[in-house]
């Protein structure tokens, strides 16, 4: 490295992988160790907090002697690279630090992660996550100690194996505690805490849900708590959440006209799905909906998974990362989510094209609160719109508009999937509902998105 890189790293001040020191000591080997249980990192050990260097002396023992020191006192063993660097007619030490396969590592039996530019001292659950982040699991995959495969219904089973063959196009042979076995649902027969949380047959109070319509903040015209199997919790919860919305009924030329609700069930959906998949079942709080006048808030225990970040959400730069993977992978499964990861983009495409202000999110360390305004987008008056009247489309075009209302970015593969036809097809009708200004494409083919002109 030469004095050029130094100096530019050392000018942009430290960050989430770069810490300055004066001099070797425990806290040297703290951020060593945060290092290892996030991305890595770089310690400049002769450089103050403000950038200024300082000269480290050093003999020919003074390394080997940190390395030793690193190693006796880090779990597993962490062994860095440092190299000595002249800078300025000064002699500073740079320990490299790679992101440590297998986490988490501890000082002391103490474990600390980096977040912006400090160590933070993990808790009990962040010990526990980022361990069964490193093996690809996660905790409902683990065998429940209090209860057992007479705990859950099998006919509830049952139902998921039919809509599991309705969305996979396939017949399956397998009893039903054979086919969650073969699923890694169950675990050598043994019921997981997933498990149980997905086929409950008697209520399950680890994923008890409160909901209330309020016409105030202390006023409750309306709630229900529940404590259901998740599936079932989904279908109660929109139930409920239906019933207390707005609908409009539009006037079209079928026999059956379009309801049309004040918020955008799809949107409702994906959040409740969201609630349910990523929620922290492990935490002594419940989720809470409250429907108001004007907006529904919903809040969920357990904040941002892993190192994701609100800011990444909200710019929707991410990579998926599942709290729950058995509970993800399983509604999954059967259709309930398609994409990991695009839940929240796609509720705010589906709200901008229902003309509703985008959603507000909110994340806390023990929680996520997603809330839903009624408010109108602030449309300008007196625009010339030049939209076809009665313009005849047929059901799979009216489909595609729908497919691509929940996803913007969409491909015309992916869209032709979903209809179960070739892409030629779906080309025509894409250009068909170019050509009636219904839908059109902004960008190219391969990084742009579609974007809806009317319904």
């Amino acid at each position: 490295m030469i004095e050029k890189e130094l100096l530019n790293i050392i000018s942009l001040g430290e960050t989430d992988t770069v810490e300055f020191k004066q001099s070797f000591n425990k806290s040297v080997i703290e951020t060593i160790v945060a290092f290892s249980n996030t991305k890595g990192g770089q310690i400049l050990i002769g450089v103050k907090d403000n950038g200024g260097l300082i000269n480290v002396s050093i003999s020919d023992e003074t390394i080997p002697k940190w390395i030793n020191e690193i190693k006796q006192t880090t779990t597993p063993q962490v062994i860095p690279d440092i190299e000595t660097y002249e800078i300025q007619g000064k002699t500073i030490i740079i320990i490299d630090v790679i992101e440590y396969p297998v986490k988490p590592v501890s000082y002391k039996n103490k474990y600390f992660k980096r977040q912006s530019n400090s160590n933070h001292l993990m808790n009990t659950e962040e010990i526990a996550n980022i361990h069964l982040q490193t093996i690809n699991s996660s905790w409902d995959y683990y065998i429940d100690p209090n209860h057992s495969i007479d705990d859950i219904d099998i006919d509830k089973v049952k139902v998921f194996i039919s809509k599991y063959e309705q969305k996979h196009n396939t017949s399956v042979e397998y009893e039903a505690i054979e086919f969650l076995n073969l699923k890694n649902i169950l675990r050598d027969n043994k019921l997981t805490f997933g498990a149980y949380l997905l086929f409950a047959k008697n209520g399950n109070f680890a994923s008890d849900i409160q909901i209330g319509r309020f016409k105030s903040d202390i006023t409750i015209i309306d709630t229900i708590s529940m404590n259901d199997d998740l599936f079932t919790q989904l279908n109660q919860i929109l139930s409920f959440i239906k019933k207390h919305l707005m609908v409009e009924l539009i006037i079209t030329e079928d026999p059956q006209h379009t309801e049309r609700f004040d918020y955008p069930m799809d949107a409702i959906r994906e959040l409740v799905i969201n609630m349910l998949v990523h929620r922290d079942y492990r935490s002594s709080n419940g989720s809470i909906i409250k429907i108001y006048d004007d907006r529904i808030e919903l809040y969920n225990p357990g904040g941002l998974y892993g190192d994701l970040t609100l800011e990444n959400l909200l710019s929707f730069n991410y990579k998926s990362q599942t709290r729950n993977k058995l509970i993800a992978d399983t509604f999954k499964e059967i259709g309930l989510i398609e994409k990991y990861g695009s839940g929240i983009k796609r509720v705010f495409n589906i709200c901008k094209n229902h003309g509703i202000i985008s959603p507000k999110i909110n994340a806390m360390e023990s929680g996520f609160e997603a809330v839903l305004y009624k408010e109108k987008i602030n449309v300008p008056v007196n625009v010339p719109v030049n939209v076809p009247v009665n313009v005849p489309v047929n059901e799979r075009q009216k489909e595609i508009i729908k497919i691509i209302s929940l996803d913007m970015d969409i491909t015309i593969v992916e869209i032709a999937n979903k209809c179960i036809v070739n892409e030629k097809t779906i080309k025509r009708d894409i250009k068909k509902l170019k050509e009636l200004k219904m839908i059109k494409r902004v960008g190219s083919d391969k990084t742009g998105h579609w974007q809806i002109i009317s319904i």
